[in-house]
């Protein structure tokens, strides 16, 4: 949500920097992707100004702490949920190594010759941790 007053980014490819408005406060800001720059910049205006609208708050430092916390939480968020995808897929590697131990004990016990030698190592196995599932707090009060 833009303001009518917001002067437009400026780019200057020569030093790497770019001019941004975010919460009607001008940056210069260097950085080898202006485009990036810009769209962060975007980012972070757009949810302090979502803060400012649900808290009805003029004191800019608290809204831009709120809205960092904001985007801390979602960023946790997110890792919490990358963190416990990568252990869905470990678990499901482990039940599948087990049933595979468990077919090749099966063939031994029956006779038949193992497909695998006797004498490989046997690899040890990551160990599997879960993150505590917490509700995403809302620090917008």
């Amino acid at each position: 949500m833009a303001t009518a007053a917001k002067q437009p980014a400026v780019k200057d490819p020569v030093s790497n920097s770019v001019r941004v408005e975010i919460f009607d406060q001008a940056y210069n800001l260097r950085g080898t992707d202006a485009d990036y720059i810009l769209q962060l910049a975007e980012y972070v205006d757009a949810k302090m100004r979502a803060v400012a609208a649900q808290t009805q708050t003029v004191d800019t430092a608290r809204v831009a702490v709120l809205a960092a916390l904001n985007i801390a939480d979602e960023y946790q968020m997110l890792q919490r949920k990358l963190e416990g995808g990568n252990s869905d897929y470990l678990e499901r590697a482990h039940h599948l190594a087990d049933a595979l131990d468990e077919v090749l004990q099966d063939k031994r016990r029956a006779g038949d010759e193992p497909s695998l030698p006797e004498n490989l190592p046997k690899l040890p196995r990551p160990q599997l941790t879960k993150v505590a599932g917490k509700s995403s707090a809302n620090y917008l009060r």
